[in-house]
């Protein structure tokens, strides 16, 4: 056997590139499973956005179709879940966090507009335990390590859908839909009063729930609006 010409064994190298090399197929198989699901966060995200202009008496074909995009997204992240969950979970993660919240939020909106309910009623609020067993997957794991969901990616996905509830009273409006603005005043004053119990350490999400309180004037503008011009509906303000 030949002696080392060096004082460093070139295998030591060639075990880390071999680890390398494991390392990139791994991220190749996740991204093409991100892109997958980042597809049909397009898609339903399509569908959804025709909520902005279609009065709540015609939702529910928006929503009908929205649900297949629903089912795929969970089929999607069932997939995504099976091969991430073989490796260390928060090595990987940010390969996948986005889309995920992205996902969350595209299902807290459709089912916000009762796209989860017979009879498509207004104003449901998925809790993090609910939109785990919507989507086929653990959340907010501390005793195993597999693919879950965050309680950072569904506080995120909450400003989100806080940020797009702002968008649709103003278009309500435009759509003479006087009651809708109303309830969604009161959600998102609710949202933002829940979030001003937290303390965040994550800074993103801080900087994010900042802003919450200026989506919420947004909303609070547009009720002001209709008070002014006497549109608010006597029913709603009796309640």
């Amino acid at each position: 056997m030949s002696a080392q010409s060096g004082m460093v064994d070139p295998a030591i190298f060639q075990d880390l590139q071999t680890r390398v090399d494991e390392d990139a197929a791994v991220r190749d198989e996740l991204k093409d499973l991100v892109q997958t699901l980042e597809k049909h966060n397009r898609q339903i995200s399509f569908v959804l956005s025709r909520a902005h202009s279609t009065p709540v008496s015609k939702l529910s074909a928006v929503l009908e179709e929205a649900e297949s995009s629903a089912e795929q997204i969970v089929e999607s992240i069932g997939k995504l879940s099976q091969s991430a969950s073989k490796l260390p979970y928060y090595k990987f993660n940010s390969l996948w966090s986005r889309q995920v919240q992205d996902a969350a939020f595209n299902l807290l909106f459709w089912a916000w507009l009762g796209g989860d309910q017979d009879g498509h009623i207004q104003g449901r609020l998925l809790t993090i335990e609910e939109l785990g067993i919507v989507l086929k997957i653990p959340v907010n794991l501390k005793d195993r390590d597999e693919f879950h969901l965050t309680i950072e990616e569904y506080l995120q996905a909450l400003i989100s859908l806080v940020e797009e509830l702002a968008r649709l009273a103003r278009n309500s409006v435009t759509m003479e839909d006087y009651e809708r603005p109303l309830l969604i005043n009161r959600f998102v004053k609710d949202l933002l009063a829940g979030f001003q119990i937290l303390n965040l350490k994550n800074d993103s999400l801080r900087r994010r729930s900042d802003g919450l309180k200026y989506r919420v004037k947004d909303v609070e503008d547009v009720v002001y609006d209709l008070s002014l011009r006497n549109l608010i509906p006597k029913k709603s303000e009796e309640k």
